[in-house]
């Protein structure tokens, strides 16, 4: 079996120097239009029967039983109820979300102030399903970036169901824990209080002192060992609801996942807060603020969407260190879990390598693809960017001309509205499948009109077409011999042109089968 993927752009471009090209127009598209779905089902058979005179193997004949069966409808969903961890710096609240939700997630590194926004996590716990929210150390005399940490953290108490107060058992209540309590107090939120670092059980009368906060029964744990932390889940569920009091529903399916990408200080953040309608991620000037990727629910054009932003990808990921080495694996982790990426670029600059390694990024990960340019807006008085900005994008963006492109400013939130067309262009033609009579009627007017060019005497015939998935569409033919690349990337052009795909990479696999009988 042969199979090539020609989804991966070659270069600086895409390869239309090599494209196969037509000797004359035809009118493909009008004569599918005008053909009817039973007469395309026929020739699909016809084409399908043909198939049994070649050598098929296990896999093909499993391709070619697949039914296209649409899935049964989800049903809206409760949002799972919120549990907010909380405390001021270096308590080790992140290992303590990464314990309770099973895996490293949360970054952590022994130093103070690493996790600065408010972050979600899906986590499970004797069978019942909860969000865990990270958070920022809260500091009630904090400057800065820090005083934009504390508030976030302050917000994410606000909406969430319970809270887990963590406490350094072996430091024992500061002035700091003593702030955290009067904020937690003017919440009216239940708390469970978390005291940490209690390794063994010689130091659990560490624990006692933390009664005097007033918040009952101190629960000893070790965030990094393990020890304590179902009880402190149990105690944590028995003043949870079963849904959250903050949320509704879910949309049938759930909301569609986008991942913010972008070099680091491109204005992920920003954008983000403004689609939310609030200051949900801490913005600052210096580059790289965000660490974590932090999931926010916003609603837009009527829907939700679960929107990711993630950690600026630095120039070389070997270059990273410490918590920025761990926030790139995560900018990879978010995009895995992502439906749909927006790739932010600076319309003011010239297009960086970095902007273009993000995009291959995305491109291999087979994700949807929507291009966001940011502080479009100032470009209005400057005529030569303008023309320079069109130029890069024909040079450098051609692999990924199928992207909808939107313009806008994450800072003033100006055609923000533009986003969700595109979003639901992209995901429409990610999603998309063809029926096997309509593809094989393509492809067969396709070749009836254009053949493959005779190498060595041969030429290469499409045998039989099948579309096995989507999300990204991916294409199989069962062929007679390898087709030339650029008649491959024709064929993709033309499935675009006819069908859509708009904002949406495509696979094409081959599979070269000779006739029975011919092997010796």
């Amino acid at each position: 079996m042969s199979t090539e993927n020609t989804n991966a752009p070659l270069g600086g471009s895409d390869g239309s120097e090599d494209e196969y090209v037509p000797t004359h127009e035809d009118q493909i598209a009008q004569r599918l239009a005008e053909l009817s779905e039973e007469d395309a089902r026929q020739r699909a058979e016809a084409l399908r029967a043909g198939l049994l005179d070649y050598d098929l193997d296990e896999e093909d004949a499993a391709l070619l039983d697949l039914w296209e069966e649409g899935e049964p409808e989800p049903e809206d969903e409760p949002i799972p109820p919120v549990l907010a961890i909380v405390g001021r710096p270096n308590v080790g609240k992140s290992t303590l979300v990464n314990r309770i939700i099973g895996r490293r997630e949360a970054v952590v590194e022994d130093v103070p102030g690493v996790t600065r926004d408010r972050v979600s996590y899906e986590a499970e716990w004797n069978g019942r399903v909860f969000t865990v929210v990270d958070t920022g150390g809260w500091e009630h005399d904090a400057k800065g970036i820090h005083q934009r940490v504390a508030e976030q953290a302050e917000l994410a108490v606000d909406v969430a169901d319970a809270v887990v107060f963590v406490v350094d058992s072996t430091v024992g209540p500061t002035s700091t824990d003593e702030a955290v309590v009067k904020m937690l107090r003017r919440k009216g939120k239940p708390v469970i209080l978390a005291a940490n670092k209690v390794d063994d059980i010689t130091q659990e009368a560490d624990a006692a002192s933390l009664w005097g906060l007033g918040f009952g029964y101190p629960y000893p744990v070790s965030a990094i060992h393990g020890r304590g932390t179902g009880d402190l889940l149990d105690a944590a569920l028995d003043e949870l609801p079963e849904e959250s009091a903050y949320g509704g529903l879910i949309p049938r399916g759930g909301p569609r996942r986008v991942a913010l990408l972008g070099r680091p200080n491109v204005g992920k953040s920003s954008l983000l807060n403004k689609l939310a309608g609030s200051d949900r991620v801490v913005v600052d000037d210096l580059a790289g603020t965000t660490r974590d990727p932090v999931d926010e629910l916003v609603e837009l054009g009527g829907r939700l969407w679960r929107f990711v932003d993630t950690a600026g990808i630095r120039r070389r990921q070997h270059m990273a260190h410490g918590a920025d080495y761990y926030a790139s694996l995560r900018t990879q982790s978010a995009l895995d879990k992502a439906e749909v990426a927006v790739v932010l670029l600076e319309a003011s600059e010239v297009l960086s390598e970095q902007d273009v390694r993000i995009l291959q990024l995305v491109l291999e990960s087979g994700r949807a693809l929507v291009l966001a340019f940011n502080k479009w807006d100032l470009l209005s008085q400057d005529e030569d960017r303008r023309w320079y900005l069109e130029r890069e994008i024909e040079k450098d963006l051609a692999h990924v001309a199928w992207a909808p492109r939107v313009n806008l400013s994450a800072k003033t939130g100006w055609h923000k509205d533009k986003l969700v067309p595109a979003l639901d262009t992209a995901l429409e033609s990610w999603d998309k499948r063809i029926p096997t009579g309509k593809l094989n009627a393509f492809l067969g007017e396709l070749v009836a009109e254009h053949p493959h060019p005779v190498r060595g005497g041969k030429q290469p015939r499409i045998l039989f077409a099948t579309q096995p998935s989507s999300r990204p569409p991916k294409f199989i033919l069962f062929t007679t011999g390898f087709l030339d690349p650029g008649y491959r990337r024709f064929i993709i052009r033309r499935l675009r042109e006819t069908f859509g795909f708009e904002g949406t990479p495509i696979e094409v696999a081959m599979r070269v089968r000779e006739k029975r009988g011919r092997r010796r």
